[in-house]
């Protein structure tokens, strides 16, 4: 739950940051950035449920840079006055991923992803 919570709030600030750094990841309205940075906490955080383990940490950043892309990009498409293109949609995956990193060590680092059996 501490990694959703993160999310939820990093997310959407990435968002919006690569909104105002990047000329090709342009939003008409504030609120489009925030949807699509909550739709990003939520498909990062379903992710860390079933990828993030110890021994699966690389690949588990992979992945959210895989899934952020696309994410960015058709999320984006939704909005008939956003305008990202797809290396605009890298470029937020990347600021993303820059993130992902400390967050997935904490988790792994407190025991957070411990999968208890079924």
């Amino acid at each position: 739950m501490t990694g959703f919570l993160i999310k939820l709030v990093v997310c959407p600030i990435i968002v919006i940051l690569a909104y105002l750094i990047f000329p090709n990841v342009d939003y008409a309205n504030l609120w489009q950035a925030i949807v699509v940075g909550l739709v990003l906490a939520i498909g990062a955080h379903l992710m860390e449920l079933f990828l993030l383990k110890e021994t699966t940490m690389a690949l588990s950043t992979i992945m959210d840079f895989v899934a952020a892309v696309i994410i960015v990009y058709v999320v984006s498409a939704f909005f008939p006055t956003a305008e990202v293109t797809f290396f605009g949609a890298i470029l937020t995956a990347v600021l993303l991923t820059l993130t992902e990193i400390p967050q997935h060590s904490y988790l792994i680092k407190s025991g957070k992803t411990r999968k208890s059996p079924a």
